[in-house]
């Protein structure tokens, strides 16, 4: 036995969990709580598996290794053995960079996001999670300080998200301004209705698409895509209900602006209704994991799974064998979306779980990331830009959302800025010509931004804007449950809502009659 895979003892757990991802680390945790004795390993040296932060080099190795399939290494000689094979999640990687020497010299000091652009409203079920399960002792977060949309020729505007904010607001005219009043009024009435209980939004317009309501009530365009994009967060083209792939309906687009609007100045480090956690996304996964390790989960990181021990008979799941040699047994197995279940394991039935952006099997996710040497903004660090359906191309049938940090968030070195981009795309054709043209948009913007301020145009205006940049498609895989337990990818939300949700039915699945979401005790009890 090597030291670099140490023999594991006790050799039996009630949960084995493979992969340190998101919603493994949720399941851990649970099951950790609920009394389950949980092994949870990866055969990454880092945890976060697909919910990693990293730094510019690490995350290039980690794609280029996740791009390709890798086949059982395990020879499968024994019948009540099979071997354990990955598949790719990630496709057309492209990195580049203008200034290496520089990202070479500050490269530890950067954590990038594999599943960015990603945040949580600070009334959301993520942030409920972590402080229903003390979690929140091992984060810190940082405010999103703005957002802005897209509108007429490539200008950005400021989300107006408040009442003063909308009156103060240059872009809007006296009418734009009063008919956005009145809509969050009428919102906010229907969500808290008089004393007679009579809703202010009837059943009907309910479950109708939200953008005919929207226009039902004299909404104008303008506006309407305020609030669809930019506050409501649609992923696809709401205008057009008879070939758009996802249309929202009324009911939901309601629900999604009062989680907006409960999330505003819910904490008093964060005036808005947008967080996000100090060195990165990374550090939600990891936090779960400290929790769950107080709660004696047993954690092992380096340590591949080379094959699945099955049952002879009726080919059930009954262990794992590990790189090391070694052999481990637990009556319940959990997979991150990477690994296949070999054909010979027997399944009771496979449900899938499915979550808003992944309706269509097929659908994938293009993202982005980019180093920067600027602001998009001037003296604003953390912001967020809305690029509506059409509004960088024609072709555009999807929102593209661009998440900007500073070094306020600790997540790059100071005079630095990491801009993360992601689409939902029907293929790679389509996410690269997506990820493209919002990265032509923003590096346009932000010159233009700087000649406003420099009249003068001097030589800093001609160094490169961005100095390193990323570009891949990753696939959505659906959560299954069955004899093992395979979690979803990251999807193309800008929250963690729904992945949330799927979680918590798969945490179910295993474990029917056990609490998600224990009350939080003290980190030191257990």
């Amino acid at each position: 036995m090597t030291e670099a895979h140490p023999q594991i003892d006790p050799t039996n757990f009630d949960l084995i969990v493979l992969g340190t991802g998101l919603p493994e680390s949720l399941i851990a945790a649970a099951a950790s709580s609920a009394g389950k004795s949980v092994l949870h390993l990866d055969p990454n040296p880092f945890y976060g598996s697909h919910f990693a932060s990293l730094s510019p080099d690490d995350l290039s190795a980690f794609l280029s290794s996740s791009s390709s399939p890798h086949p059982p290494s395990f020879p499968g000689d024994d019948p009540a053995t099979v071997g354990l094979a990955t598949l790719p999640l990630y496709s057309d990687v492209q990195i580049s960079s203008s200034s290496p020497e520089v990202i070479e010299e500050h490269c530890r000091k950067f954590s990038l996001d594999l599943a960015g652009p990603k945040v949580l409203f600070c009334a959301d079920k993520a942030v409920d999670a972590i402080l229903k399960f003390g979690t929140n002792h091992y984060l810190e977060f940082k405010a999103i300080d703005a957002s802005y949309i897209c509108i007429e020729k490539g200008k950005l505007m400021k989300v107006p998200d408040s009442r003063s904010a909308i009156f103060k607001d240059k872009n809007l005219s006296l009418m734009e301004k009063n008919q956005l009043m009145k809509f969050f009024k009428l919102v906010q009435q229907h969500l808290d209705p008089d004393e007679d209980g009579s809703a202010k939004v009837s059943e009907e317009d309910l479950e109708t698409p939200f953008s005919e309501f929207l226009g039902k009530i004299g909404l104008q365009q303008k506006i309407k895509s305020i609030i669809m994009y930019s506050i409501a967060m649609a992923d696809h083209n709401q205008d057009n209900v008879d070939i758009s792939e996802d249309i929202l309906r009324t009911k939901d687009g309601i629900d999604r602006l009062a989680l907006f609007h409960s999330s505003m100045g819910r904490f008093p480090n964060a005036s808005g209704a947008l967080i996000y956690p100090s060195y990165g996304q990374g550090e939600l996964p990891q936090a779960f994991c400290r929790r769950a390790a107080v709660k004696r989960c047993l954690y092992v990181l380096r340590m591949p799974v080379v094959a699945l021990h099955i049952d002879q008979d009726d080919g059930q799941y009954r262990g794992i064998k590990l790189a090391s040699g070694q052999d481990l047994f637990s009556p319940r197995l959990v997979l991150d979306p990477s690994f296949v279940v070999p054909s010979q394991v027997g399944s009771s039935v496979e449900e899938p779980v499915k979550i808003r952006s992944q309706k269509d099997a097929e659908a994938k996710v293009a993202r982005g990331i980019c180093i920067t040497r600027a602001s998009l903004m001037p003296d604003v660090s953390n912001l967020l830009v809305i690029y509506p359906p059409r509004s960088l191309c024609p072709e555009q049938d999807t929102a593209v959302r661009v998440l900007q940090l500073g070094s306020t968030s600790a997540v790059c070195p100071p005079g630095m800025f990491l801009l993360y981009l992601s689409a939902i795309c029907s293929d790679s054709s389509q996410g690269k010509t997506l990820l493209n043209a919002a990265i032509t948009a923003v590096e346009v913007s932000q010159i233009s931004e700087r000649n406003a301020m420099n009249k003068n145009e001097d030589a800093e205006v001609e160094k490169p804007f961005i100095l390193w940049k990323a570009t891949y498609i990753q696939k959505l895989c659906m959560g299954k449950y069955g004899s093992i337990t395979s979690t979803p990818s990251s999807d193309g939300n800008l929250n963690y809502n729904d992945l949330m949700d799927a979680t918590e039915k798969l945490f179910h699945s295993l474990y029917p009659d056990e609490a998600f979401f224990p009350e939080a005790t003290s980190p030191g009890n257990t």
